[in-house]
Formats: structure tokens, C-alpha cells, sequence
């Protein structure tokens, strides 16, 4: 039996500004950054115009030799900075305010246009407003004493987002260095939102978001996925190459048209997808069979199109989805019956529409998933039209113990509280996996589900008095679920 529950989160913690700060495994995460990016506080939630924070990690070549390289970016809502400095609290500020927030767009208009008026006439005259966005601010620094450690900030032109730069000599840098940090991206922070905005929040630094609340598949990113190391790389490549498109076109290159996904059913291909959405910052379209296939005489070639028609005017990154797609078109290719050449006709329409949809609309990425890839006329999948192909398995028993211990450290963010323990400290993610021998991630999913569902019944019966999850009843939901093939 171990000491303490290898799933649950640990690390220093400290305050800053009122806020508490947990930083977990430091070390850990400056030892990643040797090999790659890792980037911290995504996600959480932050007080005023602040839309969201990222502090990132990474090894850099400097002057003197290797540097390990901090940054950090705040994203500010410039809008509401306008609107802040011009409804102010007064009656009509407070009337205002409230007609905007029940939607009045000629409100709405009205403040915004005022706003930015008032904000450039202040430029043009070379005023200073106490109120300013940073965006009027000289860029500065922000300096740690203590740790000799200095920031350079830079203020994006636009008003909307704050950026932090610091560098230390990669064989010098120790977790002091990403703590000190931290302090000057939230000392940034409460120059933009106020001296008290960050009293009484809490935030934890760590290479996976752990979210104050459970993650579902519609919230979920690349870090919370466990047990696919090798398709979460490729998905990060495929992100990288849609988020710059000016070192695309700098040397001619063309990032992946389409992405088919393949594997058996619970492995997690449409989270996946999810996922590579929420990285790109797409919005994402799924589409069905029952939205593709009808039953009335070109109904189904109407409704294809219809698809490629709406994604050619999408101005916005989108990720669109055929989920099930041997489903919607895949064909034999000799079938006589109405039936075959509808879907005949679908798939037929699906090749010419994606033949060009990069070129039109290079927004849109298209995925594909299919968990009988033997069943999809290879026509249709060439390259050119679905570029990249990804095998999904079933994770192994290193995957399998990954994705025990995300699963179960998500939790415990969401769900702890003083006083209240829900996983014990006897858990053992090796035997877990071990005992999870062919379960997909889906199926460790059931096996919490089960547990939690048993132990709030009991917690129901008893009025509390229930101890936390073990490892024996993890294992016996293990056992139940998957009966005599567990071994």
C-alpha cells in the first residue's frame, strides 16, 4: 500500500495578492519545457476584463548560451474597458447597463460607438486618462528583488492583450524562477483589474488544467487526454500548423485538409476531436447521419451540399466533424438498389466538395471517424482530401494507468473540499491498469461512474458518513464491469 495516492495532486502553495497559488511539480514541468513548450493556467477563470491568462515554458537559445524561457500573455475584452469607463455607476451609467444586459443591441451600439470615440479623441489629444486601457501604457517591467528576476511587458496595440518575457540560464533556473513568475503575471493582472480583484481566488499551476468543475467532453483539451501520447503529438502538430498561417504561406506549405480518425468504439475519437477544436480555438460543427441521409429522392445530395455550402462561408477557425462517417458514405460502389446509389451519389458529392475546400474556405478543417476504416472506399479517403490518417487504439497498461490517474486527479479538483475526501490514499494506478487489461478509455470512465454512483447512495442512506473511494472498490468495479474477461 502506498503512502499517499500517486492521482492526487501535490505541490508548494502560497499567496499573492489575497489569491492562493498551488504550484504543482515544479521541477517536472521545467524539465518538459527542455524538450518542449508547456504552457500553465489555461483555462481558469479571471476577475474583470481579463477574458483569460497563459504563462508558458520553453528552452531558447540566448546570447550566452541555452535560456529557459518564460512568457506570458493576458487577454484583456476591450470592450468592456470602454464600457466600464463610459457607463461609470451613476442612475443613467446603472440604466444603461442594465439594457445591455437585457440585450437591447441599439444600447449596445450607442455605448460601444461613444466609448471608442471618447478612447481615440484622448489619443489624438494626447491626454491621460487614470482609466486607460494598457494598451496608452509604455511598455515596462515588472521586477521579483528577491530572485533578480525582471520581466519585460509589452502592450499589444489592439488594447487586448497583455504580453510578459523573462529569461534565465537554463543550468541556473530552479522552481523559485516559475513561482517568481507566476507573481509577476498576476501582478499584471491586478494592473489591469485592481489591487483586490484576485482576494479569495484560487488558482493551480500545473501541465494539466485541473478545472474547479468536472470536464466533459465539450470543455475538454489535448492536456486531459491520457493514454494517447503519439496521436495527442500528432493533433498538436496539426493545431500548430493551423494557428500560423503566416509561417505557412511564408514557405508554401499547406497544413492537412482533412484528418480521418479510425479505431474501435470507446477509444476516444470524438473527444479527440473535441480537443483539437478547443486547441486551435475553432468552433465545432458535428455532423450525423440523420442529418446527411434522407429518405425522398435527392434528399441526401441536397443536404451534402447544403454542409459544404454553410462551411465555405464560416469566418471563424472550424473544426467540422463526420462522426460515424462509414455511415453517411460509405458504398460498395456496385449496388443497383435506390438505397446504393443515393449513398453512391452522397459520396460522389462529398469527393468534388472536398477537393477545393482548403483553397475556398481555409478556416475549416474537415475529421473524419470511423470505426471501420475497411468499410470507407479508399477514393474517398486519399490523400489530398483527408491528408492525415490516425490509428486510435486501445490504450496499453501505461495509457491505461495515464488515464486512471487524469481521470481521478479531475476529480478530486472538482469535487474536494476541507473536510470531505473522495479518493483514499491507498490507490495504486499500476495494479489498476493491470486489472483494466482492454478497457478503453470510456470503459475506466463507467468503472468511476459506478463508484461515485454507489458510494453518493450510500452517502444518501447514511447521511454522510461514508469514507472515501479505494482501491478494493475500484478494483471490484473493475471486476463487474468487464466480468470474466478481467484477468
Amino acid at each position: 500500500m502506498s503512502e499517499a495516492n500517486p492521482a492526487r495532486p501535490c505541490g508548494n502553495t502560497f499567496t499573492f495578492a489575497g489569491a492562493t497559488v498551488e504550484l504543482l511539480d515544479a521541477a517536472a514541468m521545467l524539465t518538459a519545457a527542455r524538450v518542449g513548450p508547456v504552457v500553465l493556467l489555461r483555462g481558469a477563470v479571471w476577475p474583470g476584463a481579463v477574458q483569460w491568462v497563459e504563462v508558458g515554458v520553453s528552452s531558447a537559445d540566448g546570447e550566452d548560451g541555452p535560456v529557459c524561457l518564460f512568457t506570458g500573455a493576458i487577454g484583456i475584452a476591450d470592450k468592456e474597458w470602454i464600457r466600464s469607463l463610459i457607463l461609470g455607476h451613476d442612475p443613467v451609467g446603472l440604466l444603461l447597463s442594465k439594457r445591455i444586459e437585457a440585450g437591447d443591441a441599439v444600447v449596445t451600439r450607442i455605448v460601444d460607438g461613444v466609448g471608442a470615440v471618447a478612447v481615440a479623441a484622448y489619443r489624438r489629444l494626447g491626454l491621460d486618462w487614470s482609466a486607460q486601457p494598457p494598451a496608452n501604457r509604455a511598455p515596462g517591467r515588472l521586477v521579483d528583488a528577491d530572485l533578480g528576476l525582471a520581466a519585460e511587458v509589452a502592450y499589444d496595440s489592439s488594447g487586448t492583450v497583455v504580453r510578459l518575457r523573462a529569461a534565465v540560464p537554463r543550468e541556473e533556473v530552479n522552481p523559485d524562477h516559475l513561482r517568481g513568475f507566476i507573481g509577476l503575471t498576476l501582478q499584471a493582472v491586478l494592473e489591469i483589474t485592481g489591487p483586490d480583484s484576485l482576494r479569495g481566488r484560487r488558482y493551480t499551476v500545473s501541465r494539466e488544467y485541473l478545472p474547479a468543475v468536472p470536464v466533459t467532453t465539450r470543455s475538454v483539451t489535448l492536456d486531459q487526454v491520457g493514454g494517447l501520447t503519439d496521436v495527442v503529438s500528432q493533433l498538436r502538430q496539426i493545431a500548430v500548423s493551423f494557428q500560423h498561417p503566416e509561417a505557412m504561406a511564408r514557405w508554401g506549405a499547406r497544413r492537412p485538409q482533412g484528418i480521418l480518425m479510425y479505431g474501435p468504439p470507446g477509444t476516444g475519437k470524438t473527444m479527440l476531436c473535441r480537443a483539437l477544436a478547443n486547441e486551435i480555438g475553432a468552433d465545432f460543427r458535428e455532423i450525423r447521419t440523420p442529418e446527411i441521409l434522407d429518405k425522398w429522392l435527392g434528399g441526401s445530395e441536397r443536404n451534402i451540399k447544403q454542409v459544404f455550402r454553410d462551411a465555405r462561408r464560416y469566418r471563424v477557425p472550424t473544426l467540422i466533424l463526420f462522426d460515424e462517417f462509414d455511415s453517411i458514405i460509405s458504398y460498395a460502389g456496385a449496388g443497383g438498389d435506390a438505397a446504393s446509389q443515393a449513398i453512391n451519389a452522397v459520396a460522389g458529392i462529398f469527393k468534388q466538395e472536398m477537393n477545393d475546400l482548403i483553397e475556398a474556405n481555409p478556416n475549416v478543417l474537415v475529421v473524419a471517424t470511423t470505426n471501420f476504416p475497411d468499410r470507407v472506399d479508399a477514393s474517398l479517403i486519399r490523400s489530398g482530401r483527408f491528408d492525415v490518417k490516425i490509428s486510435v487504439p486501445k490504450p496499453d497498461e501505461d495509457g491505461r494507468a495515464e488515464i486512471f490517474g487524469k481521470m481521478i486527479r479531475g476529480l478530486i479538483a472538482a469535487h474536494e473540499q476541507p473536510g470531505f475526501m473522495m479518493f483514499a490514499d491507498d490507490l495504486d494506478l499500476t495494479a489498476l491498469a493491470r486489472a483494466s487489461r482492454g478497457m478503453t478509455g470510456a470503459d475506466i470512465k463507467e468503472v468511476l461512474r459506478r463508484v461515485q454512483l454507489t458510494k453518493a447512495m450510500q452517502d444518501a442512506r447514511t447521511g454522510g458518513q461514508v469514507g472515501p473511494i479505494s482501491q478494493h472498490e475500484l478494483i471490484a468495479s473493475i471486476t463487474e464491469l468487464a466480468g470474466p474477461q478481467v484477468g
